[in-house]
């Protein structure tokens, strides 16, 4: 089986598995919306007095939250298809000639060499470069291909889970008695909980996502530190990928090749070392 056609068989695999978690966030997602444009809330408000443009860009932002939510979900994460020879040979070749770098490691699923900083994901079956978490919000794996869209995205849904929030807020008003209230507001108050949650749920991933990026960590070697081989025998507190946090923050933004993470390993090796 060819590369081209085994990478077609894991985004298969990736879109079998998570069918059920993607189904389940498309219908909240719109469910709270219709829920919100159908009470007296402000979106209600501006339609009934022809103030279009207020609706309008909410729902073009609840669309684009969907779409950035398939699109992360979907994508390959960067899933190792070839040892690290032929896939990259400057990263065989760093870990052959550079006795600082650790020699590299053989997967004992996929039986693939890695290359430095990948990771076998037990819930997608196959190694991820650069590998940070396998999130069951999007029945993927978050790696090096699709880190910075999964941030994106958690930046557009937290713009839109706020909106949401203050939205739901504005379609509550004083009713005579409170079982009467709560007949009438019942969804709406469904609706405020199920955002709030999320919001503050969102915040925090996102908050700890850019910090990891701006010192090019990953979830996986910030929480596991002490099983990662090539971080053994560095300091606690030093990082051998880190050039500074506006250089972390331009390399995961802007640059789209894959990285030879052995290449950096041994430039900054040294000062990082115990």
């Amino acid at each position: 089986m060819g590369a081209g056609s085994e990478e077609e068989e894991m985004v298969r695999s990736v879109f079998r598995s998570g069918l059920w978690v993607r189904a389940a966030h498309t219908v909240l997602s719109w469910s709270i919306t219709l829920v919100l444009f159908l009470h007296d809330t402000d979106l209600r408000r501006c339609e009934e007095r022809d103030e279009l443009l207020l609706p309008v860009v909410f729902f073009l932002l609840v669309v684009l939250s969907v779409l950035l939510y398939f699109a992360v979900s979907l994508m390959d994460p960067g899933f190792v298809l070839k040892d690290a020879a032929q896939a990259l040979p400057e990263e065989s070749e760093q870990m052959i000639t550079d006795s600082s770098v650790p020699r590299g490691r053989r997967c004992g699923y996929c039986f693939l060499l890695q290359p430095m900083r990948a990771r076998h994901c037990a819930s997608c079956g196959h190694c991820v470069r650069r590998f940070d978490h396998h999130c069951p919000w999007i029945g993927n794996c978050v790696g090096e291909r699709n880190h910075r869209v999964f941030v994106l995205y958690l930046c557009v849904q937290l713009l839109t889970l706020l909106w949401a929030t203050h939205i739901a807020l504005s379609g509550f008003s004083p009713v005579a008695s409170w079982e009467r209230w709560f007949k009438v507001h019942v969804f709406l108050l469904g609706a405020l909980l199920v955002v709030g949650v999320m919001s503050l749920v969102t915040l925090a991933l996102l908050g700890c996502h850019l910090y990891l990026a701006s010192t090019n960590c990953t979830t996986w070697e910030f929480m596991s530190r002490h099983r990662v081989s090539y971080l053994k025998n560095v300091s606690d507190d030093g990082n051998p990928f880190d050039r500074g946090a506006l250089c972390n923050l331009w390399a995961f933004f802007c640059l789209c090749r894959a990285q030879v993470w052995e290449k950096v390993y041994v430039k900054n090796f040294a000062k990082n070392s115990v």
